[in-house]
């Protein structure tokens, strides 16, 4: 199947190398108001030598409607429905050869808490996470269960540490639940309250990948 048909078929916009020679395959994640178009960007901004990056598109631009932080189930059943699309889409990858070793999850903001939620879910699926301001979605992290199954994982987490959307005592919390099941979790939080993706944090995420891809 080419890039063409496999993007069709789950609906995708793509950039970066083909499926068949990339070294890495990245699924970017937008934020509320975003679009598939947008996130990709991040394709240019990371690098793409050697990295395919795919992206979906939110139905009305958001995964979910509520705030990140309101019990969960204010965000049902969009949030399920949002996490089944990722699973979706990593089965289409898998189906395509494309091992979990070699799968990223990439988002920002409500793309990043959504990116943050589905690794914490499904260990296992996925070889890295790139977290552009988010954290995982619901009130408390504190009750979540914390086996440890994401030995070795790398995680980047960062974040503005006045950020209007996504408090900064949530990135700590969610680094702290990663690293206490395993992940290598690289946290930063940077000064000011801009809701934005800086340069640290795309030398951040170009490390990362560059070392996942040997």
């Amino acid at each position: 199947m080419t890039n063409d048909m496999f993007a069709a078929r789950l609906r995708l916009l793509t950039a970066g190398v083909s499926l068949a020679t990339a070294k890495l395959a990245v699924v970017c994640l937008h934020g509320r108001g975003g679009s598939a178009e947008d996130i990709l960007g991040l394709g240019q901004a990371l690098g793409e030598d050697g990295i395919a990056y795919l992206a979906p598109q939110a139905d009305g631009g958001a995964w979910y409607p509520r705030p990140f932080m309101e019990p969960i189930a204010a965000n049902e059943p969009s949030l399920s429905a949002a996490l089944g699309r990722v699973d979706e889409i990593l089965d289409g990858l898998a189906a395509q050869g494309v091992g979990p070793e070699r799968l990223v999850l990439a988002g920002f903001s409500q793309g990043a808490c959504l990116s943050a939620e589905f690794l914490a879910r499904n260990p296992g699926r996925v070889g890295a996470l790139l977290g552009f301001s988010g954290g995982l979605i619901g009130p408390s992290v504190a009750d979540r269960e914390t086996p440890a199954d994401l030995t070795g994982m790398p995680v980047f987490l960062g974040c503005s540490e006045r950020d209007p959307f996504i408090p900064a005592t949530r990135v700590r919390e969610t680094a702290e639940h990663l690293q206490k099941r395993g992940a290598n979790v690289t946290a930063k939080l940077y000064p000011g309250n801009a809701h934005t993706i800086n340069q640290d944090q795309i030398d951040e995420g170009r490390a990362l990948l560059a070392k996942l891809a040997g």
